[in-house]
């Protein structure tokens, strides 16, 4: 299952992860002058705010849509897959926010960011951890095999040993890293949510999903939390 991207349902029902992102943006803290490459840069909103800071950024994303949507706000965006990263020792820094979960083999990633990098550039990056959405995908599960369906697989979730070995296979030291715990309030209905991470699933089984968590994920005022986990490192090429 490939999953599919809409900048304006983006827009609707998932923009707090980009607000989110400022946190990552600080450990990054860009500078002038420096050549930075956002992975899975989505519409851009952080990307741009990397080159507000004085850096000279690339956006990078799988989505048509998203890359569009960053142009639009006057990016360098380029169009590709992050397991099949091309860039020979270009960069400064990579940034990289809620982007690695949806690239299932992080050793193929790991490996072209580090040839991307300069000698002692630095990887910097927060993304899905272990046990992130934990409620949902076991609702997921659930409403799938009721139905004799199988699960697609699309997120990666590691934990910081096993995501910290991998980068220090590839050549990188890391500075730091933590599994974050990040209930995060939904801006809307669960099935939203569901209909835009989970794009390409029938529609009725994403209902039938929600309704299972509706007692644990949903207050009795109606608002929906989603049970995030991230997972965030600073690390750089020795």
């Amino acid at each position: 299952m490939s999953q599919m991207w809409s900048a304006d349902t983006y827009e609707r029902n998932a923009r707090f992860v980009s607000d989110y992102g400022s946190v990552v943006l600080d450990l990054l803290a860009p500078r002038p002058g420096e050549s930075v490459l956002d992975l899975g840069c989505g519409d851009g909103v952080l990307t741009e705010k990397i080159a507000v800071a004085g850096a000279t950024v690339t956006g990078f994303d799988s989505s048509q849509s998203f890359v569009e949507a960053a142009r639009a706000r006057g990016i360098d965006a380029r169009l590709g897959n992050g397991h099949q990263l091309r860039f020979e020792a270009e960069f400064d820094a990579v940034f990289s926010n809620a982007a690695l979960h949806w690239m299932l083999e992080p050793d193929r990633v790991i490996a072209g960011v580090a040839r991307a990098l300069k000698p002692g550039g630095r990887f910097v990056a927060e993304f899905g951890g272990h046990g992130c959405v934990a409620a949902i995908q076991t609702a997921l599960l659930a409403v799938h095999q009721l139905h004799g369906l199988t699960l697609p697989r699309v997120w990666y979730f590691p934990t910081p040993d096993e995501y910290g070995d991998l980068l220090r296979t590839a050549g990188f030291h890391v500075d730091y890293i933590a599994l974050i715990p990040r209930p995060t309030p939904l801006p809307g209905e669960m099935v939203d949510w569901l209909a835009t991470f989970r794009a390409g699933t029938d529609p009725a089984l994403l209902a039938e999903a929600a309704e299972l968590l509706r007692p644990v994920l949903c207050d009795s005022q109606g608002r929906w939390t989603a049970d995030y986990m991230r997972l965030r490192f600073v690390a750089h090429l020795k």
